[in-house]
């Protein structure tokens, strides 16, 4: 990582606030440049993401996107209705406003928010699941006629200047890269071929469209709460919870989980602001929804700190954007650290969701901490260790034989209480209010459970370091086999495991993960910058910490022939 910027975690000036009126002219006005490749349509894990002052997000690639995905469902047979929702972002309402456009007039059955308001991805993966049948007796359907679809327009916790599209196809969970292939090439065809080709309806009138309807996400998913968690526990126990949406589209969701639940929950920062003025920087000086940086969510743990040592809440959550990473503060240990929390979640849910299959199994991503493999040694538990990117865990979460799937970035999901599935995206909310059943239930706060699971599997350093590569060693990264590493030891230990293909499912691993008994690093490229990311983590000690990671570069300056 790179320096820490001199004013993380303090709130913004002036100076760091977009222009709003900019981002948004720039999003009709500015043409994308189709010969530079920042301008074309590039899905990544979480969909299209850019901003329309730098021509990576504008009118044009909605367009094109949201055509490319109506011929993409047309050629699936996917027939039923799509789910359509926003965030709190600037460019999120016209991307939204363009996609339903080109929805109406290409006859697409479309369901849009009954309040006009925010959708959270989560409760917008909820709602494609309960159409196509989760929570059902004959539960969810992924083939068929009538299955239903979604798109939510959102960058996630990114800066306020970017704009972000995500395309769930039936399953609710982010699509796969086969389908984000086709969409984003056919999208790329469409704009060099011209947009104006593409039939569109004047909003208004997209609004009166027969097949567009109005469909009450807030409720559909607030009133549901009670089959994923136990709130009577938290309501019983009189658990004080404070939420703080961060400025995104849980801020009413909070709202409406306090009164119809009956919680003591009190919501933060109720304020949205597409210019984000009251966040606090983050690590690198911009403004970025991040609930798992420390510098980001400084203004809630300093509140969780109190006047003379009284914390306001037992339990305080923060959301991105979206809602689909969570964080979590206590008023013991702060903000904590996202793999600490998720080997606690994963602890607790197997221990106490005793309608869950004996065979469910647990979750993680490759570059999340080996805290979490020790947990579920510990519970007699099968681990599923998966590449970067939530879709690895949508077909167990969808048929219930993962019942738990998280991310070291704070995105998680789980279960119903029956074991039956929730959502196959990222929910922010349900980490956030699991929190507060571990505390009801347990009688300990999340970071109290997490210091005894370090006396029980031991303490851990983890971190991750940019290390400088070239276009062309970033992609003999990419592509690495597992004979391509020489190495026979890693910082004083032997190495037990070159991998890059995934364990649990044994896809590729798109770069490469090394381990010994006590540690392990994965490499992988970044798509955006010359440089490949190095994640790492020791059981040993900080400076063994400092070893792994710099033998991880021998490591993969050798296996790339460098």
């Amino acid at each position: 990582m790179a320096p820490m910027h001199s004013r993380a975690g303090q709130v913004a000036l002036p100076e760091d606030l977009i222009d709003t009126d900019a981002v948004l002219s720039a999003y009709v006005d500015r043409t994308p440049d189709l010969d530079d490749p920042a301008q074309q349509v590039v899905f990544g894990t979480s969909g299209h993401r850019g901003s329309s002052l730098d021509g990576a997000f504008n009118e044009a690639h909605i367009v094109a996107i949201t055509q490319a995905i109506v011929e993409y469902r047309t050629a699936q047979g996917i027939d039923g209705p799509l789910y359509l929702g926003r965030d709190t972002h600037a460019l999120s309402e016209p991307a939204q406003r363009t996609a339903l456009e080109v929805l109406a007039a290409a006859g697409v059955e479309v369901r849009i928010d009954a309040r006009d308001s925010y959708t959270p991805t989560p409760a917008l993966s909820h709602s494609i699941l309960r159409h196509n049948g989760a929570g059902s007796t004959e539960g969810v359907r992924t083939r068929g006629p009538g299955l239903a679809d979604g798109i939510v327009v959102t960058p996630s916790h990114n800066p306020p200047r970017d704009g972000g599209f995500k395309y769930n196809p039936p399953h609710g969970g982010p699509a796969g890269s086969d389908a984000t292939g086709q969409i984003a090439r056919r999208a790329n065809e469409l704009l060099r071929s011209g947009i104006g080709a593409i039939a569109r309806i004047p909003y208004e009138r997209a609004l009166q469209a027969e097949n567009v309807h109005k469909h009450d996400y807030l409720l559909t998913y607030v009133d549901d709460l009670e089959s994923v968690l136990d709130l009577d526990a938290i309501r019983t126990a009189g658990v004080r919870i404070g939420a703080d949406p961060l400025g995104g589209a849980a801020v009413e969701y909070w709202a409406e989980i306090a009164e119809r639940h009956s919680l003591d929950l009190t919501v933060v920062n109720p304020q949205v602001d597409p210019r984000w003025s009251f966040m606090t920087l983050d690590w690198d000086g911009k403004i970025r929804m991040d609930c798992s940086s420390p510098s980001a969510m400084a203004s809630l743990v300093s509140m969780m700190r109190g006047e003379g040592g009284a914390a306001p809440y037992d339990i305080a959550t923060g959301n991105d954007a979206d809602a689909d990473r969570h964080g979590i503060v206590t008023p013991d240990g702060g903000l904590m650290n996202p793999n600490h929390y998720l080997a606690v979640a994963i602890d607790y849910l197997f221990g106490h969701r005793p309608d869950w299959s004996d065979e469910a199994a647990v979750g993680k991503t490759l570059v999340s901490s080996a805290l979490i493999d020790r947990v579920v040694a510990g519970a007699d538990r099968r681990l599923l260790e998966v590449p970067v990117g939530f879709k690895h865990f949508v077909p167990g979460l969808l048929d219930g034989s993962v019942g738990f799937g998280g991310e070291e970035s704070a995105g998680a999901s789980f279960l119903r209480r029956d074991g039956s599935v929730w959502t196959t995206d990222k929910d922010g909310i349900v980490l956030a209010l699991l929190a507060a059943e571990i505390l009801a239930v347990t009688g300990r706060s999340p970071s109290q459970l997490h210091e005894e699971q370090v006396a029980e599997f031991g303490e851990s350093w983890y971190a991750r370091v940019d290390a400088a590569a070239t276009r062309q060693e970033k992609a003999t990264l990419a592509k690495l086999s597992a004979e391509d590493v020489t190495a026979t030891e890693l910082a004083g230990q032997p190495i037990t495991a070159s991998l890059v293909d995934a364990p649990g499912n044994g896809a590729a691993i798109g770069g490469l993960k090394v381990t010994t008994a006590d540690a392990w690093f994965a490499a992988r490229p970044s798509g955006t910058e010359d440089v490949y990311k190095i994640y790492a983590e020791s059981f040993v000690s900080a400076d063994h910490l400092e070893q792994v990671q710099s033998a991880a570069k021998d490591v993969v300056s050798a296996a790339l022939g460098s």
